[in-house]
């Protein structure tokens, strides 16, 4: 978590994130959109939906006089990391963690320290370019040198490429079965052209690992959301 405390990701520091008035690890929403069935995606607004949340989630934003524009944009995408993006991993973490009989502490959501370094000037938590400054010079002397100043290694990225393998299996048997419920959402053919390789991704959907594996994952995902909780759509 201590990305979106200290400012870590690459979006702090990306012209994009500054310009675009989109949660900036999601700018657009292309590919969930394209591989919606056509009645779907024409029913509904989803872009809207989107920027109506973003729009909410801005106008809370705690501001301060004198603060430049630069500055603002730069709370404001803390705000939307804190509220969103953090949620959602911290959500993974205890589902992923409590399926193994394991409870994970996450130091850095401590509500004090949160506070404490939000007023933090970027000036110092971005120091000679150093991403997380602060934490890296807070290590200093306790952690090797290599450690406390290598590039973080990110997760949930799974290089190993049985996990493309079997995702993909398992989307086609859903994909297989005309009564899946997914099938009332997504285009089949779009589906089985993910499976087999001929859909263009183009670039993360989701953060910036989240790529083709994960999409396929994520499709898998809903379909057990909507087969367990008996989800039907009208």
């Amino acid at each position: 978590m201590s990305d979106e405390i200290f400012g870590g990701y690459p979006w702090f520091r990306d012209p994009r994130a500054f310009e675009t008035p989109a949660f900036p690890w999601c700018y657009d929403l292309s590919l969930r959109k394209e591989v919606l069935a056509d009645k779907v995606r024409e029913s509904l607004d989803l872009d809207g939906y989107s920027r109506m949340r973003y729009e909410e989630s801005i106008a809370l934003t705690p501001q301060y006089v004198g603060d430049t524009k630069e500055e603002k944009r730069r709370r404001e995408i803390s705000w939307l990391n804190i509220n969103w993006f953090m949620t959602n991993l911290l959500d993974r973490k205890d589902r992923m963690s409590m399926a193994s009989g394991l409870e994970v502490r996450v130091p850095f959501c401590d509500h004090r320290l949160v506070e404490y370094v939000w007023n933090i000037p970027w000036e110092m938590k971005n120091k000679d370019n150093v991403s997380k400054n602060i934490l890296r010079e807070a290590a200093k002397g306790i952690l090797p040198e290599d450690v406390r100043l290598r590039k973080k290694s990110p997760y949930p990225k799974t290089h190993n490429p049985f996990y493309e393998t079997a995702v993909k299996e398992k989307l086609k048997s859903i994909a297989d079965k005309p009564s899946s419920p997914l099938l009332a959402l997504c285009d089949r053919k779009k589906i089985y052209d993910i499976i087999s390789g001929d859909f263009d991704y183009g670039k993360p959907f989701f953060g910036q690992l989240m790529a083709g594996p994960q999409f396929i994952g994520f499709l898998v995902q809903v379909n057990t959301l909507l087969d367990k909780y008996n989800v039907r759509f009208v």
